[in-house]
């Protein structure tokens, strides 16, 4: 058995201080308008005018060259403006996934014409883009899937179904994985390739699935021979599985996977007040703050690797994988403490967050793949 995880410590530069403090003195003066049934959807509210505003600031695309109108800024920079907007819940799911995976992955990959279509807009927060990855009846195994891209004159031909699209109801661009071919030999890993779809498209019918809490986040998207152009396909035609997975590392990574319950935290320290005379309640906010300061480190150390060009797929499954047990476990701890009722429309913003969070944090190990899967990717990087 082998260990192939590595978490080297990693301290961001001081030089992201003063922007860390910029960042804060938006999102307070943002935040005044937000109740706390918005703040607990967090990274899953879609504000496009928000969005818009980041992006006149340079806060999207942070990272990218700037003659695809990004920033050239720092990933560590970038790391600091998403832990400023996630702990506030700030609703920046209109460019969320653009900037966290999507972009990256066409400037990975694009075409020199892909880039120059797609990224500015996304800097610019005008540009929103969900995943097509997940089917009806595939389960967890993501290689199983049966939508297909055929090539005929002039492009692709799409027809099949996706399913728990976030917000592909709202969204511009979808990054979707199909099948484009399959052989024995090489089995069903090797037949996919991923492919830029407007989702204004004729033959796209979107249908939104509502949750727990009357909300429709989640879509069913249908492809009824759905034409694209020949240059449409996102990368190497059959690479689709590894230029997936790599984008995945992304995905579970960030501080979206440990933050989503963390707004909560804060409103509860008000409520207590500065002293907390009970023991046990203290107890169980430093453990909390105990577990959210290892994540952070883990996904920090993450984020250094993926800026030195690694692709740390293990430690992204593990760091997903704690993540999300905290950030589901968090509310129900949190209603506990300060023995607060979790009400939508309670006047009181703890109560707010907790009513939304509470109904949504079983979703939480699922979105970016199952715990089994995690568990699998882990187990494997063990040796096991």
């Amino acid at each position: 058995m082998s260990a192939a995880y590595r978490f080297t410590p990693f301290e961001l530069p001081p030089e992201t201080v003063a922007l860390r403090a910029e960042v804060r003195v938006f999102v307070q003066e943002e935040a005044k308008q937000w109740n706390g049934w918005q703040i607990g959807h967090s990274w899953t509210g879609f504000d496009r005018e928000l969005s818009r505003k980041l992006g006149e600031r340079g806060w999207i695309g942070m990272t990218w060259p700037k003659q695809y109108g990004g920033h050239e800024r720092s990933a560590m920079e970038r790391y600091v403006v998403l832990e400023e907007l996630l702990a506030a819940g700030a609703p920046v799911g209109a460019h969320w996934v653009a900037d966290r995976q999507s972009g990256p992955l066409i400037m990975r990959l694009g075409t020199e014409a892909q880039k120059a279509k797609y990224l500015p807009a996304i800097c610019r927060g005008e540009a929103a883009f969900c995943i097509g990855l997940s089917e009806p009846d595939s389960g967890s195994d993501l290689a199983s899937l049966r939508s297909k891209a055929e090539r005929v004159d002039g492009g692709w031909l799409l027809n099949g179904r996706k399913v728990w699209t976030t917000y592909a109801q709202d969204c511009d661009v979808m990054i979707g994985l199909f099948r484009t071919g399959f052989s024995e030999e090489h089995g069903k890993h090797k037949g996919l390739s991923q492919f830029l779809i407007d989702l204004k498209t004729p033959g796209i019918e979107i249908n939104p699935i509502k949750d727990l809490t009357g909300e429709s986040h989640f879509n069913e998207i249908v492809f009824d021979n759905v034409m694209l152009a020949e240059d449409a396909l996102m990368g190497v035609e059959n690479g689709g599985w590894a230029q997936a997975n790599a984008e995945l590392a992304f995905e579970r990574s960030g501080p979206d996977r440990y933050l989503s319950s963390f707004p909560l935290l804060p409103l509860a320290l008000a409520k207590l007040g500065e002293s907390v005379d009970d023991p046990s309640i203290a107890r169980d906010i430093g453990a909390m703050v105990a577990e959210l300061t290892v994540l952070r480190q883990m996904s920090l150390s993450i984020q250094n690797q993926l800026e030195n060009g690694e692709t740390p797929l293990q430690e992204a499954a593990i760091t997903k994988l704690l993540g999300t047990g905290l950030e589901q476990r968090m509310p129900g701890l949190i209603a506990d403490i300060v023995e607060a009722q979790p009400l939508r429309r309670a006047g009181d913003t703890l109560s707010e967050a907790l009513a939304y969070l509470i109904q949504v944090e079983p979703s939480f190990s699922l979105r970016g793949g199952t715990n089994e899967i995690m568990k699998m990717i882990i187990a494997r990087g063990m040796g096991l």
